[in-house]
């Protein structure tokens, strides 16, 4: 996930965003002038192939929702505390068994690993409010994942490496080397702002100096590397077949599907209006022909239909940041449980019918 605010003018000067800005202009052309307007929400129904998880940075909480807009469940419980609190909640992706929640705080320097539904915290790594490169600690973490493995990755963002931490609290291996910043992967890396997991135990990073996307196989060794043509590549998904998704971390943000060869093969991006994105964080493939978008600074989360180039479902009220039920400020994570994987889940089946 992207790094914090005013941190975003300190990283723009090691970007090249001025190359980045004209390969974008290179790129297929925008929706005609009135997509603004088309890009209102229309209905659909049940878009949702279950539940979304949706981290809400801004309000340092952890939300699950449906299709109709009613949430489910949420983290930290409501006049519960916790053992260790979220502080600015980057991201939550849910465990490989969808039993457990793991979320990385990026001003906190920390990665929780929480019980679902019971919201127990069951394990950290980092220490609270310190930034460090030694054993035991962070430079804001982001895009952690709880990897098949048991092995937890993540992006260790200011470090300029991705780590591979086991539950023993030891690191296991790693892509980068903390304090040499530079793109010469797999011994350095740029800044990097995600770090995905791939089929097969690879893992997909992108740097932001320099907008590189680069694909590493499950031994660290270097796959391949593409130049996205964006100011902030931010999150990317594999979507197999060659294939990647990218949030443009900007404004307007946009989102693309762009190739292994750096081919852009489809992109979102309206200039104003209702459907233009504002520091878009990350996107994901909710079903096929569409995706889901943390349009961050409007304060939403929105399904974006890729056939219609149009918003057709949003979570939040845009541009009005809020804590009640409805509202987001700033979302910044989110993750799919499918249906079938809830309904298995006695304790969220109960979470379900309840509502």
């Amino acid at each position: 996930m992207p790094l914090p605010r005013r941190l975003l003018a300190a990283v723009a000067a090691a970007c090249l965003a001025a190359g980045a800005a004209l390969a974008l202009r290179a790129g297929p052309s925008e929706p005609p002038a009135g997509a603004a307007a088309a890009a209102r929400p229309a209905p659909l129904p049940a878009p949702i192939p279950g539940y979304l998880l949706i981290a809400d940075r801004g309000n340092d909480r952890i939300l699950l929702v449906d299709s109709r807009k009613r949430i489910l469940w949420r983290y930290p419980r409501p006049g519960r505390g916790s053992s260790l609190p979220l502080r600015f909640d980057d991201d939550a992706f849910f465990g490989p068994n969808d039993r457990t929640i793991i979320t990385n705080q990026e001003e906190q320097h920390t990665i929780q690993i929480l019980s679902f539904p019971a919201g127990n915290v069951l394990w950290y790594y980092g220490h609270v409010g310190q930034r460090g490169w030694t054993a035991g600690y962070l430079n804001t973490p982001d895009d952690s994942y709880l990897l098949p493995n048991g092995l937890v990755s993540v992006a260790d963002a200011y470090n300029c490496r991705v780590l591979f931490i086991s539950r023993a609290h030891r690191v296991v291996r790693e892509i980068g080397t903390a304090h040499d910043c530079r793109h010469d992967p797999p011994r350095a890396l740029g800044a990097v702002n995600g770090a995905t997991p791939m089929p097969g135990g690879g893992t997909l990073v992108s740097e932001i100096a320099g907008s590189w996307i680069d694909a590493f196989d499950r031994h660290g060794r270097l796959l391949w590397s593409v130049r996205a043509p964006v100011s902030y590549p931010s999150d990317p998904q594999w979507l197999g077949h060659g294939r990647f998704l990218l949030a443009d971390y900007a404004r307007p943000g946009h989102v693309l599907i762009m190739t292994t060869r750096g081919r852009v093969l489809w992109r979102y991006g309206p200039p104003s209006g209702p459907g233009e994105l504002d520091h878009p964080s990350l996107a994901f493939r909710i079903r096929s022909g569409l995706v889901a978008v943390n349009d961050d600074y409007r304060d939403r989360v929105v399904l974006i239909s890729i056939p219609r180039h149009r918003i057709v479902w949003q979570y939040g009220h845009t541009d009005v940041p809020g804590s009640a039920d409805g509202y987001l400020n700033t979302p910044d994570g989110m993750d799919l449980l499918p249906y079938r994987a809830a309904m298995a889940l006695p304790a969220v089946r109960r979470l379900v019918h309840a509502r």
